[in-house]
């Protein structure tokens, strides 16, 4: 059993910066990858990153490649979402998620933290 808890979110103005923090614990928890999804009020959770548990490789969703970065610090058991250059459609609650298999599809995940939410005023 793995827990993920999220922090960082707040209020940002658009074109500015946010970085998200996703804490893992649990038995095992090195050995799962990791994704950041968000939601916004209406719409479906969409997949936005992932960082693979050994190799750092990374995945992105097209929404948000070359804005967003994924990072881990496997000391920490701490994996992190940069954000830059926002905008009022990234406003959402921003959660992770832990899977074996190095996806962005949500149906792929196997545990899920409780997010945290993210407002860009224009």
């Amino acid at each position: 059993q793995l827990q993920l808890v999220e922090s960082g979110g707040g209020l940002v103005q658009t074109g500015g910066s946010l970085e998200l923090s996703c804490v893992v614990s649990g038995d095992g928890s090195n050995y799962y990858s990791i994704a950041w999804f968000r939601q916004a009020p209406g719409k479906e959770r969409e997949g936005l990153a992932c960082i693979d548990s050994s190799s750092g490789r990374t995945i992105y969703g097209d929404s948000v490649r070359g804005r967003f970065t994924i990072s881990r610090d496997n000391a920490k058991n701490t994996v992190y979402l940069q954000m830059d250059n926002l905008t009022p459609e990234d406003t959402a609650t921003y959660s992770c998620a832990a899977t074996i298999i190095p996806t962005i599809l949500r149906t792929g995940m196997d545990y899920w933290g409780k997010g945290t939410l993210v407002t860009v005023s224009s």
